[in-house]
């Protein structure tokens, strides 16, 4: 009974001084790992190893919006309820300066023609008087002599080249883009560069445009991203796509005057489908706004 006893207490106390040991050498482990000191200079060359050795080319895209130059046609509701405001507002409102003063003018004009006007109690002194009158007519004129500008203008709106097409929607600036064998429309872009903010890339991806657009970017960060696979042709194990980061941006200005076979266009949101590829149209959709 003795020697089993013994036998027991051998293998407990060889089990508990393997286990004292393999912890003992991971907690050694643990030390000399954690004072190891790695080299900034070591981790961005690996960093850009790995950058490097990635299959995705980065890009930048800008979003290049021309606002609405005026305001769009009024729906048969909203045309109501301008002229029921316009009533309510006439009703309530009180007289206006020049009302007043249409007022002044007749009731000097009576007392003028009474027996008991004196000119005295006018403070003219040798000033020369403006009726109220006066100012409508010469108001008047200018009204006759003033042609405002057309809406719309048919000839215009047909060039999708020019900035000054369809004034009250908002359109989107596209350019033509060499992907691989083929020519393809999409938002103006280029190549990230080592040493630049994706908004540079992006700002350079406009600037590089022949017609030199001026914009004013809506922010640093990106609106949205594209993933795209280049064609089987031109893939590679080393260069199998893109990702294409997208930036905001609105016309500042007039656009100058394209030339006749510009490599751009400008596009309402409902004219898109038909220059997009579908999954590139539906990450477009989600940030461009037809306000």
């Amino acid at each position: 009974m003795a020697a089993p006893c013994r036998r027991m207490v051998g293998q407990s106390l060889l089990q508990f001084l393997s286990c004292f040991g393999r912890t003992a050498a991971g907690y050694t482990g643990f030390r000399q790992f954690s004072n190891t000191s790695v080299c900034p200079a070591t981790l961005q060359s690996q960093r850009l190893t790995e950058r490097a050795g990635s299959p995705w080319t980065l890009m930048a895209a800008v979003c290049l919006q021309r606002l609405p130059v005026i305001s769009a046609e009024l729906s048969p509701i909203e045309q109501q309820f301008r002229e029921m405001m316009h009533r309510m507002e006439l009703e309530k409102s009180v007289l206006s300066d020049h009302e007043l003063r249409l007022l002044e003018d007749a009731e000097r004009l009576s007392r003028k023609q009474s027996n008991d006007y004196d000119s005295d109690d006018e403070d003219v002194r040798d000033q020369e008087i403006i009726l109220a009158q006066d100012l409508e007519d010469s108001w008047e004129q200018k009204l006759k002599s003033f042609q405002p500008a057309l809406r719309v203008k048919a000839d215009v709106d047909k060039d999708l080249t020019s900035s000054e097409r369809c004034l009250a929607d908002t359109l989107l600036l596209l350019a033509e883009q060499q992907v691989g064998d083929e020519k393809l429309w999409m938002l103006p872009q280029t190549e990230w560069q080592e040493g630049e903010t994706l908004r540079q890339t992006a700002e350079r991806a406009l600037a590089s445009l022949p017609a030199g657009f001026k914009a004013t970017f809506l922010g640093n960060a990106p609106c949205g991203v594209y993933k795209y696979k280049l064609p089987k042709a031109i893939r590679t194990e080393n260069l199998v796509g893109r990702k294409v980061f997208f930036f905001k941006a609105i016309l500042s200005g007039s656009a100058p005057p394209a030339a006749p076979n510009a490599p751009f266009l400008w596009l309402k949101k409902s004219e898109l489908q038909r220059y997009l590829k579908p999954a590139y149209m539906m990450k477009v959709e989600r940030f461009f706004l037809d306000l």
